[in-house]
């Protein structure tokens, strides 16, 4: 693989005989829009007006629920996300005014779509690029991998609730590392989050790739190796 610099002479590629990790929500289901971010429009969307300054703990709080609500482990994606949904409608306050099934229903479908668009491109990585998904998930991250049609593209899934740490723990990082076959200096981490992310993975020694909408800043210490704005822009360094 090579990309081409801009004096047409082509570059070795950063991502050359690498192992690729991902994080999940965020990444492969948004281009770098975190899932409170979105879970916020579409409970604005579905009636909701608290501003995200005090829905985001909210949610926080409902991302701690869903990993104990029983059953979760067998839920698939759409499943959780409607889990989800009914503990965000329990905790705002203006519940009354909030259409769950369209809070739900909103965050679904832009998620899928999302997926949609990206899964090709992560066919193709595949195709010469071995991957693994490294996520903080409520134990059910391969099941909804399987129901999104992204689980023959990964090697290795690592489930945070599965191997019993999370980010930005450096063990869940080692157990993907591991279970790949990899060492660090050969592997990359792409994800949404500067400190579970990135930060955490080029702890260990792993490039890293920040994947955020143009207009969000990096904040202060975080250093990624290569920062792209959707997972289509890989390509350019890995195809």
């Amino acid at each position: 693989m090579s990309a081409k610099g801009t004096s047409g002479r082509e570059r070795e590629s950063p991502l050359l005989s690498s192992a690729v990790f991902f994080d999940f929500g965020g990444t492969l289901d948004a281009d770098g829009v975190p899932a409170g971010i979105r879970f916020h429009r579409a409970y604005r969307g579905a009636g909701g007006s608290l501003p995200y300054g005090i829905f985001a703990p909210l949610f926080r709080v409902s991302d701690r629920r869903l990993a104990q609500l029983p059953g979760i482990r067998t839920a698939g994606f759409r499943a959780g996300v409607f889990a989800q949904a009914a503990l965000v409608h329990e905790i705002v306050p203006d519940s009354a005014r909030v259409d769950r099934v369209a809070l739900a229903a909103g965050f679904h479908e832009q998620a899928v779509a999302a997926v949609e668009q990206n899964r090709p491109v992560l066919e193709r990585l595949a195709s010469t690029l071995r991957l693994g998904v490294v996520s903080n998930a409520a134990g059910n991250l391969a099941l909804c991998l399987a129901e999104l049609g992204l689980s023959h593209v990964f090697s290795v899934v690592v489930d945070s609730t599965v191997v019993g740490f999370e980010k930005p723990d450096a063990r869940i990082f080692t157990a993907a590392l591991t279970a790949l076959g990899v060492e660090a200096d050969a592997a990359w981490m792409v994800g949404d989050d500067p400190e579970a992310d990135i930060r955490a993975a080029a702890a260990l020694g792993l490039k890293t790739c920040w994947i955020a909408p143009r207009e969000r800043e990096a904040p202060g210490g975080a250093s990624p190796t290569l920062r792209i704005c959707t997972l289509a822009d890989l390509e350019g360094f890995g195809g």
